[in-house]
C-alpha cells in the first residue's frame, strides 16, 4: 500500500462499478468509470476487495453503482487473453489513479512492450528521459493500477532474473509463460 504522499491527488466525484473475475493467477478485481477500467487487483479474496473498494469510493467520492460497459469488455479481454486467444487489450483505460513520472512510465510500458517480449528497469527509465530511475521504474511497476492490462510483468532485471511483482513471483511467471517468454511450468 502507498503512503498518502503517493497518492493520486483526488479526482471529482464520479460513477464506477466493480466485479471480480477468475483467472490463472487468483481472482481479479475490476474497477471502472465511465472513462474507462481504473483498477486491477490482485489476489481479491473479501479482504483484498474490501480495501480496494474502500480506497476507490475515498477517490471518487461514491459507492460504486450499477455495471459499466467497460467492465464486461476488461473481464471478456481478460478472458480471450489468459485463454491465449487475445493479444492487446482494447478496453478505455481511466488513468487517474497515477500520475507524474509513474504514469509517463506506465503509458511508456503500455505504449512500447507488446505481448511476448520483456524489457528491462533501465531500458524503460531510458524511454521516459531517466536514465538513473531505474528503481524508480521498479516502484512505478509496484504502484501500477492496471497490471496485466498495462503489462508491467513484463518488465525484468538486466541481470536475466524476472525481478519484482506486486502479484507475486509465481503469476508473473505464469504471464510470462502465456506469453511465451518464459517455458510453461512443468506442474
Amino acid at each position: 500500500m502507498t503512503d498518502a504522499a503517493q497518492e493520486p491527488a483526488q479526482n471529482p466525484r464520479r460513477d464506477w462499478a466493480w466485479r471480480r473475475t477468475d483467472s490463472p493467477v487468483g481472482p481479479l478485481l475490476l474497477a471502472a468509470t465511465q472513462r474507462g477500467l481504473v483498477q486491477v487487483a490482485f489476489h481479491a479474496d473479501e479482504r483484498t476487495t474490501r480495501r480496494a473498494l474502500a480506497r476507490l469510493e475515498g477517490i471518487f467520492g461514491t459507492a460504486p453503482g450499477a455495471e459499466i460497459p467497460h467492465l464486461t469488455l476488461a473481464a471478456a479481454e481478460l478472458a480471450a487473453y489468459f485463454s491465449g486467444v487475445a493479444t492487446v487489450f482494447t478496453v478505455p483505460l481511466d488513468w487517474s489513479l497515477t500520475s507524474g513520472f509513474h504514469a509517463r512510465v506506465l503509458h511508456a510500458l503500455a505504449a512500447g512492450v507488446p505481448y511476448g517480449s520483456v524489457v528491462g528497469y533501465q531500458d524503460l527509465a531510458d524511454r521516459v528521459g531517466e536514465p538513473g530511475a531505474a528503481r524508480a521504474v521498479g516502484a512505478a511497476m509496484g504502484a501500477n493500477p492496471l497490471p496485466v492490462v498495462v503489462p508491467c510483468h513484463r518488465v525484468v532485471a538486466s541481470d536475466g532474473g524476472i525481478g519484482g511483482f506486486g502479484g507475486g513471483l509465481e503469476a508473473k511467471r505464469i504471464l510470462l509463460a502465456l506469453e511465451g517468454v518464459l517455458p510453461a511450468p512443468l506442474f
